[in-house]
């Protein structure tokens, strides 16, 4: 067995898999007052010898992470930085301007115009500071009680983006759990849904987490708001904010190399990485990048799932029943306390599981004199792993519609997920999207790994059938081609 941890390709015979589920899976309540010890941050290495030598050895690995981020782009140069600030401030702009235009129309009180505002918050990578120059930016529009999500946000304020000569490519994606707009500015892709507070004047810097603000608000713009609280929740706790960043940024880049980035195909989501990576930076403060980047993986390969993890912030945390499996419970950091937003299956459990097993196996020689750090950042080899892969291929008349559509069959892949697993055991969802150069029209592509030995038992005709009126139930505007088949590895990009 490589690296002596568990291969994600082993996982493939469901007997394998069901051999290793947890306890509570099958009816028990987790022990959620399980205490678990993290490493001790003195001696976090676990080396003796020279203390001198091992801390001199210990800042060249951190130099060389930091090399990575250097040769991966994960910086972004000023100049970006600079675009992405003037793309936010017009964008703020406009949403004031939107709110005036929109009170005008719902007749308010002279006395009420001109308090009316709007505002932008940043969250994401982006509000983290962990963006680069390829990142979209996650930007929340706040408005006040008068303007609407259905006929204010979603038809008045896409009109007025739709209108402007630095938007582009702008569709609206209202069957998702926080819906939202989605448009490039200024070709910066721009993820904007909206929280509607019951007030009529909204700061510019609103405090998020003043009850003032948050009072009877409703269930979506809570939803979107939840991204803005937990991102500063954040800030506010980790002892370093450069270097948790700098862990975070590893950290992600690992996940994105190794398949198992992307929350919607059931891995890691940008704020599960934030939360455990902060976790880690709480705990050691002391800790140079690359001991973080160590324990990270001796924490969590080893972390029993599925006790919660949890970020001190010196408030007792209530437990909230969920009739939801949570395979990894990580805690959103901002009351009311709830788990992150997770789509996490039995695949997908295993396959993170493995990979951090195998991070763990690379990383804890990190002394060693011929130590390199790009083995664990090699790219997951799936046409070497699996013979056979499920092919997802999306397409549409032009690429507005295409748009339009394939947000809504993403939200929606963990059914196709789950009822893979159902017929085969095992599913492997590689998140890399891929374009057929030789369709005529556009398109979009997945390629998700399958067990070998059980797929010419499937009929993808009738999983693409159940799977189509899965989105159907939640879009309702152009549905573009979707089609299901079973490729052979040497078939891939």
């Amino acid at each position: 067995m490589e690296f002596g941890y568990i291969e994600r390709q082993q996982l493939v015979d469901p007997r394998h898999v069901y051999t290793y589920l947890p306890r509570w899976s099958i009816g028990l309540r987790p022990n959620l007052n399980l205490d678990y010890q993290v490493p001790h941050p003195d001696g976090v290495l676990g080396f003796g010898g020279n203390q001198d030598a091992i801390l001199r050895m210990e800042m060249e690995r951190s130099m060389s992470l930091f090399q990575i981020m250097g040769a991966e782009g994960l910086v972004p140069s000023l100049e970006e930085e600079m675009k992405r600030r003037n793309a936010i401030h017009k964008l703020k702009k406009i949403v004031r301007e939107w709110v005036q235009t929109v009170a005008y129309h719902h007749a308010l009180p002279e006395r009420y115009l001109r308090f009316a505002s709007g505002t932008i918050l940043t969250y994401g990578s982006y509000g983290l500071g962990v963006h680069n120059s390829e990142s979209d930016i996650d930007a929340l529009c706040v408005g006040p009680c008068f303007a609407t999500i259905e006929e204010d946000f979603f038809i008045v304020l896409r009109n007025i983006l739709a209108s402007r000569p630095e938007v582009s490519d702008i569709h609206c994606v209202k069957g998702a759990k926080v819906p939202l707009m989605r448009f490039k500015f200024e070709g910066i892709s721009i993820d904007l849904p909206y929280a509607r507070l019951k007030v009529i004047s909204i700061p510019e810097d609103v405090d998020v987490f003043n009850p003032f603000f948050l009072k009877n608000i409703d269930d979506k713009s809570w939803k979107s708001l939840s991204g803005v609280r937990a991102n500063r929740r954040i800030l506010q706790l980790v002892p370093n904010v450069e270097i948790f960043q700098a862990v975070l940024r590893c950290v992600k880049l690992w996940a994105k190399k190794r398949g198992v980035y992307g929350n919607l195909l059931g891995f890691f989501g940008g704020v599960h990485l934030a939360v455990l990576s902060a976790f880690i930076c709480q705990r050691h403060p002391t800790a140079s990048l690359s001991a973080l980047f160590f324990i990270f993986f001796k924490t969590f390969a080893f972390w029993p799932w599925p006790t919660p993890v949890i970020l001190q912030d010196g408030v007792a945390w209530p437990f909230i029943p969920t009739d939801k499996v949570l395979w990894m419970p990580i805690q959103l950091p901002c009351s009311p306390y709830q788990f992150c937003h997770s789509n996490t299956v039995r695949s997908t459990f295993f396959i993170i599981k493995s990979e951090l097993l195998r991070g763990h196996t690379l990383t804890k020689d990190i002394l060693r004199p011929d130590f390199d750090w790009n083995i664990l950042f090699e790219p997951y080899p799936y046409p070497r792993k699996y013979e056979k892969f499920v092919k997802i291929f999306l397409s549409a008349s032009d690429k507005d519609e295409l748009g339009d559509c394939v947000g809504c069959v993403k939200s929606r892949f963990r059914c196709l997920i789950i009822k893979l697993e159902e017929l085969l055991g095992f599913c492997d969802p590689n998140p890399t999207e891929y374009v057929d150069v030789d369709a005529s029209e556009p398109n979009l592509v997945f390629y998700w790994g399958l067990p070998p030995a059980m797929t010419d038992m499937i009929n993808i005709g009738h999983v693409e059938v159940e799977f189509l009126k899965s989105t159907n139930n939640v879009y309702q505007g152009p549905t573009g081609k979707l089609k299901l088949s079973i490729v052979q590895a040497d078939q891939l990009p």
